[in-house]
């Protein structure tokens, strides 16, 4: 099955995301290694373009939303087994 955004079909999850957003996913999650530079230059990038856009935030939250209710699968758990606590024997007497 094809995925589709407007006229661009989405060939990944990272090309559907950026497709949605109108934005690469790097601009909001950052890249592994950047420099505090690069850091603060994406960072006004993504300042500028909520400004731009304020309702942004809300057509993220409503599309994770609809990924969330379509793919419950995504987020099933499952609960880690805990490790027993060692208790250290005492040594040396209560006064």
């Amino acid at each position: 099955m094809r995925t589709y955004i407007g006229n661009q079909q989405a060939a990944s999850a990272e090309d559907f995301a950026e497709l949605a957003l109108g934005t690469p996913v790097e601009l909001w999650l950052g890249v592994k290694g950047e420099t505090d530079e690069e850091r603060a230059a994406r960072e006004d990038a993504a300042r500028d373009i909520l400004a731009d856009d304020p309702s942004l935030p809300d057509d993220l939250i409503r599309m994770a939303a609809e990924v969330i209710e379509e793919n419950p699968d995504l987020f099933d758990v499952v609960p880690l087994a805990r490790p027993a606590r060692r208790r250290t024997a005492r040594k040396g007497v209560a006064a």
